[in-house]
């Protein structure tokens, strides 16, 4: 049985994680079936590299490769801050529809964390991919695009814009909130999780992350009523079923801090997923070990967390363990369950052995710092 994965090297640091990762993932694959299973590799091209070759940074015709793939990885690419160039990963999400980024983040023995108890944190974020602030509708200050919609909400809807504003637009529908919601209830489901929380900002935006919230438990109501309960219906008592709550986005800040045992399954916004995302992976050793994927109902689209790290590409520092991880991800995806399993088990040895990355050596006492080859090589070692 062979799998296509497309892959994207990525900018920066990306071509160093690309590297490193993709021996592991297929020497799992090999260890764990032989010659029976084996992933084919096929790159596209995106960001600089792209850009050098094509003269663009994201080709139609990577566009046109993905609207028909399976399987997809990536490494990060750049996206400049206030000004350049929208944002490549923002801009495939949308065009991919690419709704639900997923991110399971869990303690690996060995790692110092910042807060007490780190190996009490095992949740999975399902963060809605294409709508909220993300969709990109904003306008800068002083634009005439900017200034006729301030005149609109004076004249029209009687509400006072600041002349001098950027404003933007915030759309969040039933519809996408929905299918959302309903990925994170279809995981809780086939993995048993305990509970799905919603968590939204609804006390002040009411209309748009508090229509989240209603959405969120309409679903639950309409689709999962016979394994679901609410958390006030269950008044502690769930009988098995999976407790549908809801958190505000500040308050959940706390909770995942000091009771992360009560969190499973987070279902959230676009805005609100990508803050609590990496807040959850510092508590566990940070972005090099988080990985991620964002999801089509056809297309799984995997790709490192982290940034393209410019002030250290090309030194061999980065660490590829969110890609690595990402390729297990992968690997449980499309059911290789035993060499998912292989890579996890590898990773834990090497880092209960505290021979890793700088990244990750600056948080453990008498960790010995190794570079992104030779991490890779001790993971293919553990293989």
């Amino acid at each position: 049985m062979q799998k296509t994965v497309l892959f994207i090297e990525g900018d920066g640091i990306g071509s160093e994680v690309t590297r490193a990762a993709q021996p592991i993932i297929n020497k799992a694959v090999e260890k764990a079936y032989g010659k029976e299973r084996s992933l084919v590799w096929k790159e596209l091209l995106a960001g600089e590299k792209a850009f050098k070759e094509l003269g663009e940074y994201l080709p139609q015709s990577t566009l046109d490769a993905l609207q028909g793939a399976e399987l997809a990885m990536k490494g990060p690419l750049t996206t400049p801050v206030g000004k350049g160039f929208r944002s490549l990963n923002v801009t495939m999400r949308q065009t991919l529809d690419l709704y639900a980024c997923i991110r399971p983040i869990k303690y690996f023995d060995g790692i110092m964390s910042p807060v007490k108890r780190p190996e009490l944190v095992d949740m999975i974020v399902f963060r809605e991919n294409t709508e909220d602030v993300y969709a990109g509708i904003e306008f800068a200050s002083g634009t005439d695009e900017a200034r006729r919609i301030i005149e609109f909400f004076r004249d029209q809807l009687g509400v006072n814009v600041d002349a001098s504003a950027g404003v933007g637009l915030k759309p969040m529908t039933p519809a996408g909130s929905k299918r959302l919601v309903r990925k994170a209830m279809q995981h809780a489901v086939a993995q048993g999780k305990s509970s799905v929380t919603l968590v939204h900002k609804g006390n002040i935006m009411k209309y748009t992350e508090g229509g989240f919230r209603e959405w969120g438990y309409e679903l639950a109501a309409e689709e999962f009523a016979d394994v679901a309960v609410t958390e006030k219906d269950a008044a502690g008592n769930a009988n098995g079923k999976i407790i549908v709550k809801d958190r505000i986005a500040d308050a959940m800040f706390q909770e995942v801090l000091i009771r992360p045992e009560q969190y499973s399954v987070i279902a959230t916004t676009n805005l609100n997923g990508d803050y609590i995302s990496d807040a959850l992976a510092a508590q566990v050793g940070g972005l090099g070990l988080a990985p991620g994927v964002n999801m089509s109902d056809s297309l799984a689209f995997f790709e490192a967390t982290h940034g393209t790290a410019p002030t250290i590409a090309g030194q061999d520092k980065a660490n590829p363990g969110s890609l690595i991880l990402c390729g297990a991800m992968l690997l449980d995806h499309i059911g290789w369950h035993e060499a998912a399993d292989l890579i996890h088990t590898a990773m834990n040895k090497v880092i209960a052995a505290k021979t890793v990355t700088v990244d990750l050596a600056s948080q453990m006492d008498g960790a010995r710092t190794v570079g992104c080859t030779e991490f890779g090589d001790l993971l293919g070692a553990q293989l």
